[in-house]
């Protein structure tokens, strides 16, 4: 999927995404936070307009979109791209995981792997940040932040199949 970024001068960014049978998604987002979507059945052809969102209603969309709210099948990754780089994922603990029993500081995931631990959700409750002390659980979620290679340097640390 390849994406295309440009400035729209006192309007604000187009954002063009190319779909898989080579019609685009474009993405305008207004300085004033309203985004209009619209679509195009090829590069060079004239966008037709889907609708327009105001900036809170586009954040929700984006967010219940993203799968915040709702992961409608069980899916092998999660992830969030905050950057062409990096990423957010959520990972969850097996029981045989080699992390199991120990603390984060115990356990040095960041200098063994290069991710960290942003935050842990056991249970009905989120631990953001967990502290040095915080010891990691079977059935834990850990929510890392790293590039593709520390993900998935971390992901051989947890068994089984970690990515939820």
């Amino acid at each position: 999927m390849t994406i295309y970024e440009s400035d729209l001068p006192g309007v604000g960014k187009k954002y063009e995404i190319e779909l898989e049978d080579g019609e685009r998604l474009v993405i305008v987002t207004h300085n004033t936070g309203k985004r209009e979507l619209f679509l195009k059945s090829d590069a060079g052809a004239d966008s037709q307009k889907l609708f327009e969102l105001p900036d809170r209603l586009a954040r929700t969309v984006g967010t219940i979109l993203e799968g915040a709210y709702f992961q409608p099948v069980q899916s092998n990754q999660v992830e969030t791209m905050l950057s062409d780089e990096t990423f957010i994922e959520w990972y969850n603990v097996a029981d045989d995981a080699a992390l199991v029993g120990q603390s984060l500081e115990e356990a040095d995931v960041r200098q063994a792997t290069g991710v960290s631990i942003v935050a842990i959700q056991r249970g009905g409750d989120v631990i953001a940040p967990p502290k040095p002390e915080t010891t990691i659980q079977a059935s834990d979620t850990l929510v890392v932040v790293g590039d593709r290679d520390d993900c998935t340097a971390f992901e051989s640390l947890l068994g089984g199949n970690g990515q939820r």
